[in-house]
Order: structure tokens, then C-alpha cells, then sequence
């Protein structure tokens, strides 16, 4: 009954948000009141989780999002993000762009929060979606969210990645050997497929983009720059290089990643550690992007810069918090022992059927739970002491789970509220991106995992 419960509680919450218009915090709430009450959670337990499950997510990624999005405002009032633009542009041209950025995110990010990455990210979504055409923020945003989760789940040292390679006892190695061509193989495709789909009717801009989007493009493709679009000019006359300017996201993006290869090759200390941690090279950023800003742009820009900010974060830190309160609640319920006992049932089964199960355990502990790290870690950790029995590669089975974690990334997911706001997406605008794009992804992957199966 908590498969049907689960299911329930997920099309209340889109339905409240869709078709009701209620704000998505009270849908959530609602949605995760149903499913613990329905589910036999208790009324105690239900609450508990669901503050358990906010506090958590704020504990995990509260000062990531924080730090993060007041690095993007100090970055946009000093121009940075106009002149990132114009560089990749003049380099790769504005219909190679979204190609250009889900193969970066797939390749060369994964050792970095997801969250962390849509923070860096979005403003330069925002920023060039005007130069590639009306279509060009929902390419964009799916480009970012395809190639996000796919490094993240194939590619080394994504976390979904090392996390399901180790559960299964799978060497590294291996892994890097497949998932390399795998991750960004998926991403250009999907992004490719994404872009076909947007030449249709598909995408509405005033229903699928929030009204601050449309106006950022129009003041984007004018010469009316507002104050601190002048700060910035004045920061770029005054000869500071693109490469400088960026220094508040490239440290941070660094630190983070050279920490994760040092704990990978086992030569890590509590240094590197401290300053590997996301926490702290962002807050090293900030610091950094504070003291450009101040430099450049001067002591006020710098303080509306922050105030907007601010004022960006409480939002999304709330909407963040409450997608965490439904995933613990649906953890609550059980779900995870049922799906272990469907598995066990089929051990033994042909190849192509064990590598389908294991994508579908995969698809539906996500869909269930919003979390593409815990939905792969605990279908890895139901399917590990089956994988002998079923006679396929454990190679094939890993890629298998993490193709079916990313399938459809949708309301119950903190980063897919943080992606919406961040984008300025209405939330059906969100889930004609992030959703659609995730599941087109994982459904793209699929054959390649099954061709794996059956060759090695």
C-alpha cells in the first residue's frame, strides 16, 4: 500500500501546483501530510520526519545555497556574467552553447554538488538565452540539467557514481571506463533531442517562464542596463580580465574538486579536507566576489547586489526545505523493503529483464523519494546482495541504477525547486525542462546499459 500511497501523495502535489494553482510549500506540506497519515506513518512520526527531513536538507545544502546565490548576485552586479557570455559566444557560437555547457557539466563538474553547480550555472543561462532565441532559456536549462545529472550519476567522481560503484564492488576504474562515454554521450543527446523538441509548440513562454525572465532577456537584448550593469562597465574599463572576475567561481570550483581527488587517491588531510569542504570554498568565493564587487562596483552596487540576494535565498531555501520533509516522509513509509523483495523474487532472471529491473527500482525509488543520490544508494544497496544470483555484469547493473536515477527529477526534489527559481521557470516551466529532460536522459541511456549487458 505505500507504492500506492507514494504514488497518490506525488499527483496531489503536482495537481495542487498545476492545476489548482496552490503554492508549491503548502502543496508539499499537504502532500507529505497524506502520505504519512495514509501510509500508517503515525501523526507523531509524520511530523517528525517531515522537520526531520527539512532540517536535514538545510543542514546538507542550507549554506550552499546561501553562499552560492550571493556569489551569482556580486557576479551579475559586476557584469561578470555578460562578459562570460560574449566569450563563449565569440568561441563556440550561440547554436553550439547549450552542447558546449552540458558536456562541461558532464565531463568536467561531477566532483561538485549538484546544488552548487545550478547555482554557478544559472546565471549564465539567464544571461545567454537572449543571444540564442525565444527558445533559448528552456535549451539552456535543459542542457544544464541533463548534463548535471548525468556526470553525476556516470561520471567519476560524481557522488551517485562513486556511491553505486562501491555498494556493488565495482572497481573505479571500470566504472571510468564506461561511464566516461556514457555521461556525456547521454547529455548531447538528450540536449539534442530537447532542442528538436522545442521547435514544436511545446514551450510557452508566459505560462512556462516566471515574468522576471522574460524581463531579464528584454533588458538583456537593450542598451538600458540598469545601475549595476553600469558598475560593472565601469569595473571592466577599469581593465579587470574575464579570467579575474571568475576567480570567485573557479576557486571554489577548484578547492571542491581537488579535495575530492585527494580523498580518491587517499592522500587527503584534514587541510585539504577544511578547504575541500563546499561549505568553505564557497564561502571563499563570497569573500572574493565581495571584495571584487566593492573594487569595481562600488559600496552600494555591492549592497543591492546582496539585499537581492538575500532576498532569492529565503525562497528557495524554504521551497528547498519542504521537498526534503516529503522524501523523509516517503522513507518513513518502508518503501524500500518492498522493492527489495520484488528483486529477490526475479533473482536468477535473463539479462535484459535483470537490467530493466534494476533501471525501474532505480526509477521508482526516485520518483518516490526526489533524490537522485539516495534513490541510486538505495537501490544499489537493495540490488548489491542479488547481483551474484542474477548472472549479469555487476559493471551492467551499476549503470543500470544510475540510468534509472535520474528518471524524471520532479516536485518532490529539493534541487528541482532550487533549479526553478533559479532559472525564474514557473513550475511547469520546470517540469517541461528539468522533468522532461531527465527522463528523456534516463530513457536514452537505457539501450546503451542494455548493449553493455550483453557484450561484457
Amino acid at each position: 500500500m505505500e507504492v500506492l500511497h507514494t504514488a497518490i501523495a506525488i499527483v496531489l502535489a503536482v495537481g495542487l501546483i498545476i492545476v489548482v494553482k496552490v503554492d508549491p510549500v503548502i502543496s508539499l506540506i499537504i502532500a507529505s501530510l497524506y502520505l504519512g497519515l495514509a501510509a500508517g506513518v503515525g501523526f507523531a512520526d509524520t511530523v517528525t520526519a517531515i522537520t526531520t527531513g527539512f532540517g536535514n536538507i538545510m543542514a546538507e545544502v542550507g549554506l550552499l545555497i546561501g553562499f552560492g546565490v550571493l556569489i551569482g548576485a556580486l557576479l551579475h552586479s559586476m557584469g561578470t556574467f555578460t562578459k562570460l557570455v560574449h566569450a563563449l559566444l565569440a568561441l563556440v557560437g550561440p547554436g553550439r552553447l547549450p552542447y558546449a555547457l552540458t558536456g562541461a557539466l558532464s565531463t568536467i563538474f561531477p566532483s561538485i554538488y549538484v546544488d552548487v553547480q545550478v547555482v554557478l550555472a544559472a546565471p549564465l543561462a539567464r544571461s545567454s538565452a537572449p543571444h540564442i532565441g525565444r527558445r533559448g532559456l528552456p535549451l539552456l536549462a535543459g542542457a544544464i540539467g541533463t548534463g548535471i545529472f548525468a556526470g553525476y550519476v556516470f561520471v567519476i567522481p560524481g557522488l551517485a557514481a562513486v556511491s553505486i560503484a562501491g555498494l556493488l564492488d565495482i572497481p573505479l576504474g571500470t566504472w571510468l571506463v564506461y561511464g566516461i562515454v556514457l555521461g556525456p554521450l547521454t547529455a548531447i543527446l538528450t540536449t539534442f533531442l530537447f532542442s528538436l523538441l522545442l521547435r514544436t509548440r511545446y514551450w510557452k513562454p508566459e505560462h512556462d517562464e516566471e515574468r522576471g525572465a522574460a524581463d531579464e532577456r528584454e533588458l538583456a537584448s537593450t542598451e538600458a542596463a540598469d545601475e549595476r550593469a553600469r558598475a560593472a562597465e565601469k569595473g571592466a574599463d577599469r581593465g579587470l580580465p574575464l579570467g579575474v572576475l571568475l576567480l570567485p567561481i573557479l576557486v571554489p570550483l577548484l578547492l571542491i574538486a581537488f579535495g575530492a581527488f585527494a580523498d580518491l587517491g587517499d592522500f587527503s588531510s584534514p587541510a585539504i579536507a577544511f578547504l575541500g569542504d563546499a561549505n568553505i570554498a564557497l564561502f571563499i568565493g563570497l569573500v572574493g566576489a565581495y571584495v571584487l564587487s566593492r573594487t569595481t562596483a562600488g559600496r552600494e552596487s555591492t549592497d543591492g547586489a546582496l539585499s537581492s540576494g538575500f532576498s532569492t535565498t529565503g525562497e528557495i531555501l524554504l521551497i528547498t526545505g519542504i521537498g526534503g520533509s516529503l522524501g523523509e516522509v516517503i522513507t518513513a513509509t518502508g518503501l524500500d523493503k518492498t522493492l527489495s523483495d520484488l528483486f529477490s523474487a526475479d533473482a536468477g532472471a535473463p539479462i535484459i529483464v535483470s537490467v530493466l529491473l534494476a533501471w525501474f527500482i532505480a526509477a521508482l525509488l526516485h520518483l518516490a523519494i526526489g533524490s537522485v543520490s539516495v534513490a541510486a544508494i538505495t537501490a544499489a544497496g537493495i540490488i548489491a546482495p542479488v547481483v551474484a544470483s542474477t548472472g549479469v555484469a555487476p559493471i551492467a547493473i551499476g549503470l543500470a541504477i544510475a540510468s534509472g536515477a535520474m528518471f524524471a527529477l520532479q516536485v518532490n526534489s529539493n534541487f528541482f525547486w532550487m533549479f526553478k527559481s533559479l532559472l525564474n521557470l514557473t513550475t511547469q516551466g520546470a517540469l517541461k525542462t528539468m522533468t522532461v529532460v531527465t527522463s528523456i536522459a534516463s530513457l536514452i541511456s537505457l539501450p546503451m546499459v542494455i548493449a553493455i549487458a550483453l557484450v561484457v
